[in-house]
């Protein structure tokens, strides 16, 4: 009887505790999820670390005044604009070809270096005009947070250049790159339209706050809306480099399950972390405020926003992952004319028309942002979701997946 019950009580044991493990298994991949935190937190880290260089030189130009505020909003969104949102668009390329092979990434080097020749000389040629006409303590928390950039630059690239741990996937420039630049463009061309198209639609309701009747107000006010948002979405944007590589690895691999796996976990802890700030904004939102300016006035406006700003980072944590899968798969061109018809198509239209003709100003044209990222991101969804997976063949002659839509 003894050795009857014993199996018995195993049995029940294991078996519960089976069912409690499927159970859990069914909400997140606790193995993927682990690798998924341990890859995308120092992208994390870095992405908000390099994006409060220029977040904290606007909150000390907050301090200074509305115009002030203002004012440093626009020249970043200028920078933005014209210089690294294409840099960080035409990278976009290495996402999806950085996870098969590191020869890629001299290949993309190649035309980063070429584009950015046009912003720098724009950049300069613009600070050499205006610098005379600004003042000392205006120009120096720009100043500050160039040469923070550049120093962060020069010790990445001695990093890469002399760490034993590259040492076997950096062995200096080959020649054999330059066979790939041409079918690479393939990749980071629609890469950069994607990024550019987004990036643009922020930037976009930065530039026509200033023509609202009380523009000082209303272009700080959305200032302070984009940059909590921005600096949000470096928080997505780790995940989504995260995605990008492991659903790049998978798919090179022939692993259309695992990399479908990958997407599912990933963008589970993207929502959990964006409830996360969501709830953290709810409460502190005053504090948060007072970080960019000592005005009452902006700051009482700015909690009346703080609604729907927190629908605007939901949406764009979803989205954040699905443009991520999109780099990863090589789908940049389906997740550009998405882009393009979601921003310009539907949100700046409503923004304007909420905006200026319903009187509804800053709130007006955050409701026309949230509509372009609702419909990016279920677009997006859409075609996450009907994609039949086990047909899609990545390789860098291609130029995009081989992506076949049910």
């Amino acid at each position: 009887m003894a050795s009857n019950k014993t199996p018995l009580l195993e049995n029940g044991k294991g078996g519960s505790g089976e069912e409690k493990k499927k159970g859990w298994e069914k909400v997140v991949d606790f193995e993927e999820a682990k690798m998924q935190i341990c890859f995308s937190v120092p992208m994390i880290l870095t992405s908000v670390s390099y994006y409060c260089i220029t977040l904290i030189s606007v909150m000390f130009a907050g301090h200074l005044g509305d115009l002030e505020l203002a004012a440093s909003t626009l020249a970043n969104s200028w920078v933005m604009g014209t210089g690294l949102a294409l840099m960080t668009g035409l990278s976009g390329a290495l996402e999806t070809l950085c996870g098969q092979g590191f020869l890629q990434t001299q290949t993309v080097i190649i035309p980063l270096v070429v584009c950015s020749v046009v912003p720098l000389v724009v950049h300069v040629g613009i600070t050499y005009t205006m610098i005379s006409h600004t003042p000392l303590g205006f120009r120096a928390a720009p100043l500050a947070a160039s040469i923070s950039l550049w120093i962060s630059f020069l010790m990445l690239a001695l990093y890469v250049n002399y760490a034993d741990k590259f040492k076997h996937t950096w062995e200096g420039f080959s020649m054999e790159c330059f066979r790939y630049v041409l079918p690479s463009l393939k990749l980071a061309i629609p890469s950069a339209v994607m990024v550019c198209l987004e990036y643009w639609a922020f930037e976009y309701l930065v530039l026509i706050a200033g023509l609202m009747p009380t523009s000082e107000r209303s272009t700080s006010l959305i200032a302070m809306c984009v940059n909590t948002e921005a600096v949000t979405y470096m928080i997505t944007y780790g995940f989504s480099a995260a995605v990008s590589t492991r659903v790049s690895n998978e798919l090179g691999a022939g692993n259309a399950n695992r990399a479908k796996n990958a997407i599912a976990v990933t963008l589970k802890l993207s929502i959990f972390l964006a409830l996360t700030v969501i709830l953290a904004l709810a409460f502190g939102h005053n504090i948060w405020a007072s970080s960019f300016t000592n005005s009452p006035i902006i700051k009482r406006e700015f909690a009346s926003m703080t609604p729907l700003l927190a629908i605007s980072i939901l949406f764009d944590s979803a989205q954040g992952i699905l443009s991520g899968v999109s780099r990863g798969c090589g789908w940049q061109h389906l997740a550009a004319w998405t882009n393009l018809a979601a921003f310009y198509g539907i949100g700046m239209p409503i923004a304007v028309l909420l905006g200026f003709k319903m009187g509804l100003y800053a709130k007006g044209l955050w409701i026309g942002l949230i509509c372009g990222l609702s419909c990016q991101a279920c677009t997006l969804l859409v075609i996450t979701v009907r994609t039949k997976w086990e047909k899609i063949n990545l390789s860098i002659e291609n130029g995009k997946a081989q992506s076949v839509l049910v």
